[in-house]
């Protein structure tokens, strides 16, 4: 059996990344064949697959079966880096480039050079970084932030997304020519639930493993109902959940045995046949009579609405995080944070906050109260940026002379934040 895992992977139980890999399944067999075929080369490539499918894993095997092996593997989560820092991170720079830059630092590419630099969540990357990297792979050589002095490299560029590229070039939120450049070889990473040949064998894996880790003397057995229910799972969080729900049944087991009742699977995982294709189908014509109500309405800007109303839906639904988000919309988070800016759902940081955004970046000004010559009343713990609501009323007097602004109207409220002293 042919197994990869991450280094030191004992000492990653936090980490959302798959930490073992197994080639049993006929197409992760055709996956290795590739990957043994083209990472001798210096071609750059582009894994695509879901997340904690292992897409750094198989960087890694690309790394490790090229001519740089000896050279340095430098993993960058580009989804992790703030837009402000993305460039300095990834570049580097000089002292005094920006604010805090005390002095000079050497980018990610740098700390590549003569190996290979794995670019996660490639689709994540804003526009004016794109252009920059795109000159990288053209020239070999950076320009740190601040200096006008290019810095020759020598690094292979292995990049991996979980969405699909040619859809947000088609959107115009990633460039075309830098997805060629990046895409000379591609590599599909199919779901685990889609290569069930792997599923026992990296199970097996996982509880060999564990037992290691948990000091167990005996060997624990997968018995065949539990194996037909890893089978049967869909394994929506791939490798990483599959790591997860062997080590919960090991720590719950009985007699050495790993029985079905022992797997924390979630019970939406095995819908009753049919049942999920069914709501599908009530959804999607639910969907379309509330359109064709839109279109026979005809409100001005109806598709920019509509559109608004998706991301708008998606966002809460899940509990307003961009990142799962924009997994679920199968797009870049900068795209969902970009459209959920312009159409007023997500507040800019010390921007103007009106009316309804207020309430969100304060404690619910409606649940206040406020007479002439009265106090404020109704506050809960207030964020740290305002001083002046602590955990007393004010008069309202004093607020409106301190903050030299009109009396307030909780129904129309308009403040801008960076404009009150603290």
């Amino acid at each position: 059996m042919k197994l990869i895992t991450l280094p030191n992977s004992r000492s990653l139980t936090t980490s959302i990344r798959a930490t073992a890999l197994v080639f049993e399944d006929p197409r992760s067999k055709a996956l290795l064949e590739r990957i043994e075929m083209v990472a001798p080369s210096e071609a750059n490539v582009l894994i695509i697959g879901d997340t904690g499918t292992g897409k750094e894993l198989i960087a890694r095997q690309v790394h490790s079966l090229s001519n740089r092996a000896k050279g340095a593997f430098v993993p960058v989560n580009c989804g992790a880096l703030t837009d402000s820092l993305v460039e300095s991170e990834l570049f580097g720079h000089e002292k005094g480039a920006f604010t805090g830059a005390v002095s000079q630092r050497a980018g990610w590419f740098e700390a590549a050079n003569g190996g290979t630099i794995f670019l996660d969540e490639i689709g994540d990357l804003p526009l004016s970084v794109q252009v920059k990297l795109l000159r990288v792979l053209q020239e070999r050589e950076v320009y740190r932030l601040g200096s006008r002095t290019p810095v020759p490299i020598d690094v292979r560029v292995i990049a991996a997304t979980n969405v699909r590229l040619d859809e947000a070039v088609a959107a115009g939120h990633f460039r075309e020519d830098l997805l060629y450049r990046l895409r000379v070889v591609g590599l599909d990473l199919h779901p685990l639930r889609d290569r069930p040949g792997d599923i026992l064998p990296i199970a097996s894996y996982f509880v060999a493993d564990y037992c290691h880790r948990l000091g167990y003397e005996n060997p624990v057995e997968i018995t065949p109902g539990t194996a037909r229910a890893l089978l049967a799972h869909p394994w929506p969080g791939n490798i990483r959940e599959l790591e997860n729900v062997i080590h919960h049944a090991l720590l719950i087991c009985k007699n050495n045995r790993i029985e079905p009742e022992n797997l924390h699977l979630a019970p939406s995982a095995a819908p009753l046949p049919g049942s999920t294709v069914a709501a599908s189908g009530n959804a999607v014509e639910s969907l379309e009579t509330a359109l064709i109500g839109l279109f026979e309405q005809a409100p001005p800007n109806l598709f920019e609405e509509i559109e608004n109303i998706v991301f708008r839906t998606a966002y809460r639904y899940c509990q307003e995080n961009q990142l799962q988000t924009a997994r679920l919309l199968d797009i870049s988070r900068n795209v969902v944070r970009a459209r959920l800016l312009r159409s007023g759902d997500l507040l800019p940081p010390r921007e103007l906050v009106t009316g309804k955004g207020l309430e969100r970046a304060t404690p619910r000004l409606a649940d206040t109260t406020l007479q002439p010559g009265g106090n404020f009343t109704g506050f809960p713990a207030i964020p740290s940026w305002s001083k002046a609501f602590q955990h007393r009323p004010i008069p309202a007097a004093r607020f409106e002379a301190r903050f030299a602004m009109p009396p307030v109207d909780s129904a129309n409220a308009s403040v801008l934040m960076h404009d009150w002293p603290g």
